[in-house]
């Protein structure tokens, strides 16, 4: 795994709007508008249908070269071939986790929630995190009462810990232009991307607008986009 590789529109599913057949087909409308890491998120206890829908999108993801996550769980991303798993707060800690992977040989994508805990992020990155994700960026429509995140946070993530950062939490195709003057390496997005009418065009927003904002100057990386 390269870093490189950790860049980009990374979507995460969701499982209320989309199931089996027709959450594969959305999944693939979103890496043809530019997606290039797809987290599989599902909290239910549907062992059988979250095995089926994991193991399709993975090889989906490997079909067209993109990064596949699961969240939390290292026994789903071992047994479908996935590129790694994602941990939150509540999860597994992060140095079992590696132990899980290295015991069945693999050299696995380890990511971690953060949210503004830059002692987290710091422990995180020490304990040989892959990526490092801060949010909430803006208000969330999928999680409304989740704590805001600085901007500045990914900017300063970059500098002092040496680990590809992500930006998440109500971003959409109008605010990320200005996140990305704090030059996150990857945006994640649910709603932004798998709530709308046409999911290929917003991917294809979302990835011209990041692309957009690159573009522009870093002169203003303390600069925070919820206080223009």
């Amino acid at each position: 795994m390269s870093q490189g590789e950790l860049s980009g529109l990374y979507v995460i599913t969701d499982t209320t709007r989309f199931q089996r057949e027709a959450l594969v087909e959305a999944v693939s409308e979103a890496i043809h508008g530019g997606a290039r890491i797809v987290q599989y998120r599902d909290k239910s206890a549907d062992v059988t249908r979250r095995h089926n829908e994991a193991a399709a999108l993975a090889e989906l993801c490997r079909h067209h070269g993109r990064v596949f996550i699961v969240n939390d769980d290292v026994a789903l991303a071992t047994e479908v071939g996935a590129d790694g798993v994602h941990l939150g707060r509540e999860d597994a800690p992060l140095t079992d986790t590696r132990a899980r992977f290295e015991a069945a040989g693999l050299d696995a994508i380890i990511g971690v929630s953060c949210y503004a805990d830059r002692l987290r992020a710091e422990r995180a990155a020490a304990e040989g995190a892959d990526y490092l994700a801060f949010g909430a960026m803006f208000p969330s429509p999928t999680k409304p009462h989740a704590p805001g995140a600085p901007a500045d946070v990914l900017s300063w993530a970059r500098e002092h810990l040496g680990r590809p950062v992500c930006g998440i939490g109500g971003i959409t195709a109008t605010n990320v232009g200005d996140l990305m003057l704090h030059r996150p390496d990857m945006i994640a997005v649910i709603s932004e991307v798998f709530a709308a009418p046409d999911i290929r065009a917003a991917a294809e927003s979302l990835t011209r607008a990041m692309a957009a904002g690159m573009a522009r100057p870093n002169s203003r990386t303390n600069h925070d986009p919820e206080n223009p």
